[in-house]
């Protein structure tokens, strides 16, 4: 578990200077979109369920219903002007590095649950999966990411949980830049 940390510490520190002009202009892209903040701070589910706030940026309305996106009537109404784009590009996630380098995150884990996806708490603290960090990708991410029922989201949850090592996370890290640069998965 130090090693993973260290890493993930490491990578998210490199990334972020690496990439510090993308977030600008990306940021700087939001703001003179539309209206409202840059960053979107959503109410998560860490390890052992406690909540965090972990930022994205924005990419749907400031009057968008608090709900898993699935779960929206009609999604597409709610996007802003560049919405689409920056989830079909991953582009929202980059202000998450900002929970790895905290230590409330791990590059590779489950995706954190929304506060209010109770069906999903619950399913993963049964299976255990509540006592790994949530991950800024993870295996049901690139096994269906927005396409899994959520009792398939958990069954992908604790085969990692059960081979989770280096090896294991560097295979998903590349398997997750695959589906990112193919926009695979994505609904919206």
């Amino acid at each position: 578990m130090g090693l993973k940390r260290a890493v993930d510490f490491f990578l998210a520190l490199t990334a972020s200077a690496i990439l510090l002009v993308p977030i600008l202009v990306v940021a700087l892209c939001v703001r003179l979109t539309s209206p409202g903040p840059i960053l979107y701070w959503s109410k998560r589910v860490g390890r052992f369920n406690q909540i965090f706030l972990m930022p994205k940026f924005r990419s749907m309305r400031v009057d968008t219903p608090t709900v898993a996106t699935h779960l929206l009537e009609n999604p597409d109404r709610f996007l802003t002007p560049i919405g689409s784009f920056l989830r079909k590009s991953s582009l929202d996630e980059l202000p998450q590095l900002w929970c790895i380098l905290e230590g409330k995150m791990s590059f590779v884990g489950p995706r954190p649950a929304l506060y209010n996806q109770y069906d999903l708490i619950e399913l993963r603290t049964a299976h255990g999966v509540d006592k790994l960090l949530p991950g800024l990708t993870g295996w049901a991410q690139i096994n269906g990411r927005d396409e899994l029922p959520i009792p398939e989201k958990v069954k992908f949850d604790v085969e990692y949980l059960e081979r989770r090592s280096f090896g294991f996370d560097i295979r998903i890290l590349f398997l997750t830049a695959e589906k990112v640069i193919r926009r695979k998965g994505i609904r919206h």
